[in-house]
């Protein structure tokens, strides 16, 4: 029987997808990816199917985007439903997924690199450090796609925990009034532009300093703006975790 596979394709590196969704995108008779995000490179090399297979849905609506899984599903064809990093971060998926269920149509999702792991990666950090934050937050300032009052970027500032923010490089501005009061002027910051892409930027700074940067590097989106002490270039050599520490002696690891 013929599925719908979601499948997260990676911050944008061709050699971030796993094993999962290449053999998905081989077995596929239609391929329905994000173009705007998604490079065709992820992709391209582990299929044989002609461009008239080969859709992007970056024009499309989602009504268009369902009835053409619909249609390669009614003969018989899988379909890999590409998206940028992994699907359960801000994948746009929820929704494809209730549709499918209505019409009773099988679907998984293959899980994917994040880009705010390649981040971490790129800025060689930690999102959770000894004796310092055990917490990280995904989040995002409100825009088109409103964010629960609870939920407000000020709120979560409070909490001191490290913050990894998508979807805001156009408000950074906003960005900065919400944290200030929660965070130093100086609190180590990062962004993250097109992460894993040829064309990447990665710019160490601090949190005073975030608008001015995304200007000096003409940044205005696909970026995350990244902020703590977990992004402070000089690692605190007396830093230690309990995994590697006497204590953990005689006793088994959480």
């Amino acid at each position: 029987m013929a599925i719908v596979s979601f499948i997260g394709a990676g911050p944008g590196d061709p050699e971030l997808i796993t094993l999962k969704a290449i053999n998905r995108i081989k077995s596929a008779g239609m391929i329905l990816y994000a173009g705007s995000l998604v490079p065709e490179s992820v992709f391209l090399p582990h299929t044989s199917l002609t461009r008239e297979n080969i859709i992007s849905s970056a024009d499309l609506t989602l009504e268009e985007t369902h009835r053409l899984m619909v249609q390669s599903i009614g003969k018989g064809k899988n379909v890999a439903r590409i998206h940028t990093g992994d699907p359960s971060i801000y994948g746009a998926i929820y929704e494809q997924m209730a549709r499918l269920d209505h019409e009773g149509i099988d679907y998984e999702v293959i899980p994917g690199i994040s880009s705010a792991m390649a981040a971490a990666a790129a800025l060689k950090a930690e999102f959770t450090v000894p004796d310092g934050t055990q917490t990280v937050m995904f989040t995002r300032i409100h825009g088109k796609t409103p964010v629960p009052e609870q939920e407000d970027l000020e709120q979560l500032a409070a909490h001191g925990s490290t913050l990894v923010i998508f979807l805001s490089a156009h408000k950074t501005e906003a960005v900065i009034e919400k944290l200030i009061p929660h965070f130093p002027k100086t609190t180590p910051a990062a962004i993250a532009y097109r992460v894993g892409w040829p064309d990447e930027k990665i710019v160490r700074t601090t949190l005073q300093n975030l608008a001015s940067c995304m200007v000096e590097y003409n940044i205005t989106k696909q970026a995350l703006i990244l902020v703590g002490e977990a992004f402070d270039e000089k690692k605190r050599i007396g830093a230690r975790s309990v995994l590697y520490g006497k204590e953990k002696r005689g006793r088994s690891n959480e």
